[in-house]
């Protein structure tokens, strides 16, 4: 295993600073290439016992190329790494590692959009931009008064349920396993029951095949009338046709989304000139309750040293033979 990590969709403008510091304090070699890592692309890694990577999928046919080019160990600069074929890296004996960062960020990112969604904020800018300074139809809520409902109580989930607990609300919590810090804050009751009683539901599970479209038609139908969800999450958590069919029946009063589904061809890329192929994106922007971001709760400057240095930590522990706490099981 040599020193060398290839660096798949590397941006200068704000990870530079971090590589040139980090790779020079623990003596790794970054190759830096803009380019997203795909069949055309995995030549450029090679002589490269690492590389490192975002949200763009790492299929098997590319982890053959990657084995086949000397990879060893690859490290997503993310907390959630299900965009990675996990089970084959592991026939291939390659690593797979992520990058936890602190959760405050999509902590305050997540209440952000609750704030917007119950203050009807988009459509108080809409209005703005066309000088309509009436007040119909834009009547909003207190976070105080309502019932939120965190399913997922990882590192992040904890966070926002705790910066949560200052505003008031009632909080709802499920999680398969349940953490002591959050019952100082929090019910922790049944997926089922969350879905009842939420006004606001938000999202902070890992996508897993027992997580993916937890939000489908079947759970939308369980729940309040103009239930409003947030997702900060991943996209494949929701089952987009069923949220555009609730917003449209009025089920659902209102959506915050950082994550959609198909994101993985949109993030982070000017796409100004292009069709998008992903149809959903387009009905969803266009509706007046809907608030959608590109996949950046966790972009602040904390959050972007944290993914580069820890990216860097655990290739130079694998490289020392020193305990990756960065590794994935």
């Amino acid at each position: 295993m040599n020193n060398r990590m290839t660096v798949y969709n590397y941006r200068d403008f704000d990870e530079g600073k971090y590589f040139r510091k980090y790779s020079a304090e623990y003596g790794i070699e970054i190759n830096p290439l803009p380019f997203t890592p795909d069949l055309s692309t995995v030549k450029l890694s090679e002589d490269s016992s690492f590389v490192n990577v975002i949200t763009t999928p790492v299929n098997a046919e590319l982890l053959d190329k990657f084995r086949s080019c000397g990879v060893e160990y690859i490290v997503t600069r993310t907390i959630g790494y299900d965009h990675i074929d996990t089970e084959y890296a592991k026939k291939l004996g390659i690593k797979i590692a992520n990058t936890p960062y602190d959760p405050e960020g999509v902590s305050e990112y997540t209440i952000m959009l609750m704030l917007m969604c119950i203050r009807r904020l988009k459509s108080i800018l809409m209005r703005g931009e066309i000088q309509d300074f009436t007040l119909k139809g834009i009547l909003g809520k207190e976070l105080g008064s309502m019932t939120a409902g965190v399913i997922g109580t990882g590192r992040i989930g904890t966070r926002l349920i705790k910066n949560l607990s200052g505003f008031g609300c009632r909080i709802l919590a499920s999680s398969p396993h349940e953490n002591p810090e959050v019952k100082k804050y929090a019910e922790y009751t049944s997926l089922e029951n969350l879905i009842r009683e939420s006004d606001i539901i938000t999202l902070h599970a890992p996508l897993s095949e027992n997580t993916r479209n937890i939000i489908s038609s079947d759970t939308i139908s369980q729940m309040k009338d103009g239930v409003i969800i947030i997702n900060t999450a991943r996209g494949g958590l929701i089952d987009m046709d069923a949220l555009i069919e609730g917003i449209e029946s009025g089920k659902i009063g209102s959506a915050g989304l950082d994550v959609v589904g198909n994101e993985s061809e949109i993030c982070y890329y000017d796409r100004r000139e292009a069709v998008l192929h992903n149809r959903q994106l387009y009905t969803l922007r266009s509706m007046p309750n809907v608030i959608i971001t590109h996949h950046m709760a966790f972009y602040t400057e904390n959050c972007v040293e944290t993914m580069v240095r820890d990216s860097i930590r655990g290739a130079f522990c694998s490289l020392s033979n020193k305990e990756n706490p960065w590794l994935i099981p």
